[in-house]
């Protein structure tokens, strides 16, 4: 038995090497992210840390909120409004910068009423995020609102 263990730990072992050595030079700078929703199309995102990404990019951020998700996980979506952007909505349905972004649901596939997400010029460290998907828990709503500074881990890219 400790010489099959042997051999398959002898035929993995330069695999091991590989992938800590892959970490240890590109952890610091990178992380790899799953999206397990229909909120962006794509399934696996890299992130590079610390790297603020533009208008239109893709951004990685941490949940801030203690439901429906555990706090710091993170969220992918996209970054619509920077500071200074102007915000309004009518009725349910939001704008930034007079471009639409959707419309905020009543209510979660859950049952759960949903407040809207706030209106106004986006202040200074904070950001408007929104997901293409109509169920996408983005800045439309309270829960998510607009996201600090300090919740942007940096800027995601799209694997596949």
């Amino acid at each position: 038995m400790s010489i099959r263990l042997f051999d398959l730990l002898g035929r993995w072992f330069p695999l091991l090497l590989w992938v800590i050595a892959a970490h240890l030079a590109f952890g610091r700078a990178y992380l790899l992210a799953l999206n397990l929703t229909e909120s962006l199309p794509g399934t696996l995102f890299l992130v590079e840390k610390d790297v603020m990404p533009a208008r239109g990019d893709l951004v990685a951020f941490r949940w801030e909120a203690n439901w429906p998700y555990p706090r710091g996980s993170l969220f992918l979506k996209r970054l619509i409004g920077l500071p200074g952007s102007v915000v309004t909505a009518t009725g349910r349905d939001f704008r930034v910068d007079g471009e639409s972004v959707g419309r905020a649901k009543e209510r979660a596939r859950t049952g759960e009423p949903l407040d809207t997400g706030p209106v106004g010029i986006i202040p200074d460290g904070r950001y408007y995020v929104a997901g293409s998907h109509p169920d996408s828990l983005d800045s439309r709503y309270r829960l998510t609102g607009w996201v600090s500074r300090q919740q942007i881990v940096g800027k995601a890219h799209r694997v596949f």
